[in-house]
């Protein structure tokens, strides 16, 4: 009964504050830069600086084929934060708490509460989560570290662009109802977003013959209402389909 009562409330709380596209917030997913696997922060085509992040990276982890937790760890090169593991993980993740982040009269975000910016006319807590797949044939597990998790209902995922692709979004391991999906982070990030039913469920088209970044929203009443508004969750779930042969 807990459980249902505080997503209703979390429902409750996105209504009231709009269904802001997701293209709002910037998130975190790893994708291939000159054959290395990087961390990537940004949004659409915007590829912003990981390396000056990496003291909110929280976790990340990284595993094989069957669960099992392989060693790895985040290197910064230049701008990015490159993955470096012992062998090549089928699974790799990453937490990143942006802490809170307040509008003010003047209309810049400050990276601080409503209890230090003045006036505040919103202010939200933000986090980040990311789970890559580098097999297709994969379904990740439930993982305790990513509190909002995209989770595919497919197995293996479609190969090819357009392909219908079932996901099923959990907050705290559990179905969330009103996550808001959309089937490409950073080639569309301007489209529609579908809302997840009861079961956590959306039905969406993979977008892109090559890197696909899914990713999802949830808003629910903040931990620390002092401090801020608002506690916002961004996830993405990325996957590369392959190209013909050369």
């Amino acid at each position: 009964m807990k459980t249902i009562n505080k997503l209703a409330l979390a429902a409750c709380v996105m209504t009231s504050f709009g269904a802001a596209t997701v293209a709002d917030a910037h998130g975190i997913w790893f994708a291939q830069r000159s054959n290395e696997l990087a961390l990537i922060y940004g949004v659409g085509a915007d590829d912003l600086d990981a390396v000056k992040r990496l003291p909110k990276i929280k976790a990340a982890a990284a595993y094989d084929e069957n669960g099992k937790e392989v060693a790895m760890q985040l290197t910064p090169h230049a701008s990015l934060l490159v993955v470096k593991a012992e062998k090549e993980p089928a699974i790799v993740t990453a937490v990143l708490d942006h802490g809170p982040w307040s509008k003010a009269a003047d209309g810049e975000w400050y990276n601080k509460g409503k209890d230090e910016v003045r006036d505040a006319s919103i202010s939200e807590h933000t986090f980040k989560y990311a789970v890559h797949l580098r097999r297709l044939n994969l379904v990740p597990p439930i993982l305790p570290a990513q509190k909002l998790q995209i989770v595919p209902m497919v197995k293996p995922l479609p190969e090819k662009m357009g392909e219908k692709l079932v996901v099923r979004v959990l907050y705290e391991g559990k179905p969330v109802q009103g996550a808001l999906v959309q089937p490409d982070y950073v080639t569309d990030p301007d489209s529609k977003p579908l809302k997840t039913g009861a079961d956590g469920i959306a039905t969406i088209k993979v977008r892109n013959q090559g890197l696909n970044v899914v990713v999802a929203t949830l808003t629910t009443p903040p931990a620390n209402p002092v401090q801020t508004n608002r506690d916002e969750y961004l996830a993405t779930l990325s996957f590369v389909l392959p190209h013909q042969p050369e």
